[in-house]
């Protein structure tokens, strides 16, 4: 009996050993992350590479290169524009290019030794897009590219200096490639610089001299509100890509979606130009959990319509299933809300999206109203009496 006992205890005791060694040497699986990645090339722009690969990503999946907006980061754009929500329900990497040009870490949309093929940031991208297809056996005819702001205007730099990398782009808040002098940022940011479509076209094919191969299919988003690149922008961009791709300036088509946007499309489908009313300078993004919601609203994450959601579709990522247009709604009176009154520095206010900044100086969104230099020590009082409509007021509310 004891004997038996014995062995019976040792039988045991064996088992355990063995599942506790199991236990000790079976890896937890391991959820997908942002990873900043180095070595991808000679970097001549100093830019930082960072990726998200969804976890099981099979051979021969697409990529979307997302570039952010001043004061922005790789980690902020993707935790807050919706990116990574499509990525992981469609299986496409990500590729988030990061500026280091303090302090603002701006992308160089407007030097010259950084928006020529072979050269400085654009050479950069290109060898990040040139290492991940490589290093994650991406497809190389899917690559697209999206940008806010001085990323839209690095997104129209990369599909005239190397269309040949890209198959579709989407450029938000942007502006048209070489649309200002070297290294000025004012002139097309404050306004219109006017061309004809022909000659913004020129300025494209002149990036890449002889190229006879496809051209990305592009889409443009611009609020009609924004006070920080000039809402004209996206009519030059407009035109400038029109003309690259043998579009008319026409739409062939125009349809309503949430948010007060107004969708126009170019023949084919090969252009897309969105509107979004009131909206100012950010990306557009819905919070939520909908099929067509995303994103984090905040600083340049703007609460009106998921854009992701729809350039996911456009890039060709969704299954070829495009988002049905939401029929124009009858108009609805919106009660004019109370006024609220908000208290901080003139850089917290741009942060918060009351207000604006140019040439160094702050402007209430809205009333346009002036509120002094823009900086974390000029303090003002912004009354809210409308929907992205702030006025100065003095000492207080």
């Amino acid at each position: 009996m004891h004997a038996l006992l014995a062995r019976t205890l040792t039988g045991l005791s064996a088992a355990l050993i063995l599942a506790l060694a199991l236990i000790g040497v079976a890896r937890p699986s391991q959820a997908a992350t942002l990873t900043k990645v180095s070595g991808f090339g000679s970097n001549p722009g100093a830019l930082n590479m960072w990726v998200y690969v969804p976890d099981g990503l099979p051979a021969g999946s697409p990529a979307v290169v997302a570039l952010h907006g001043c004061t922005q980061s790789a980690n902020a754009y993707y935790a807050n524009s919706g990116w990574r929500k499509f990525a992981d329900l469609h299986g496409f990497a990500l590729v988030f290019p990061e500026a280091t040009t303090l302090p603002s870490n701006c992308f160089q949309w407007f030097q010259e030794g950084d928006i020529k093929r072979g050269q400085g940031e654009a050479l950069s991208i290109a060898q990040m897009v040139t290492y991940a297809t490589s290093a994650y056996g991406l497809d190389a005819a899917r690559i697209s590219i999206t940008g806010l702001s001085a990323g839209g205007a690095m997104t129209a730099v990369m599909i005239a200096t190397y269309p040949d990398l890209f198959h579709a782009a989407s450029i938000v808040a942007g502006l048209p490639y070489r649309c200002s002098p070297p290294a000025s940022t004012s002139t097309c940011m404050n306004g219109p610089v006017s061309k004809t479509p022909a000659a913004w076209g020129a300025l494209v094919r002149a990036a890449h001299s002889g190229y006879t191969g496809a051209r990305p299919k592009v889409a443009i988003w611009h609020g009609q509100a924004d006070y920080t690149v000039n809402k004209a922008n996206g009519d030059e961009l407009r035109d400038q890509f029109t003309d690259v791709l043998g579009l008319s300036q026409s739409p062939s088509g125009t349809q309503s979606l949430p948010a007060g946007t107004t969708l126009e499309t170019y023949r084919a489908d090969a252009l897309r130009y969105y509107k979004i009313a009131g909206m100012g300078h950010g990306t557009p993004v819905d919070p939520g959990t909908a099929a067509g919601q995303c994103g984090t609203a905040g600083a340049y994450f703007l609460d009106t319509i998921c854009s992701a959601y729809y350039d996911t579709a456009f890039f060709g990522l969704a299954g070829g299933a495009q988002p049905t247009p939401t029929p124009t709604p009858t108009p609805t009176v919106t009660p004019t809300p109370q006024p609220v009154c908000f208290t901080a520095s003139n850089y917290a206010h741009t942060q918060a999206g009351r207000a604006h900044q140019s040439g160094g100086y702050a402007y209430a969104n809205g009333s346009n109203q002036a509120m002094g230099l823009w900086n974390t020590f000029v303090t003002s009082t912004l009354k809210q009496t409308g929907p992205n409509y702030y006025s100065v007021v003095t000492p207080a509310c």
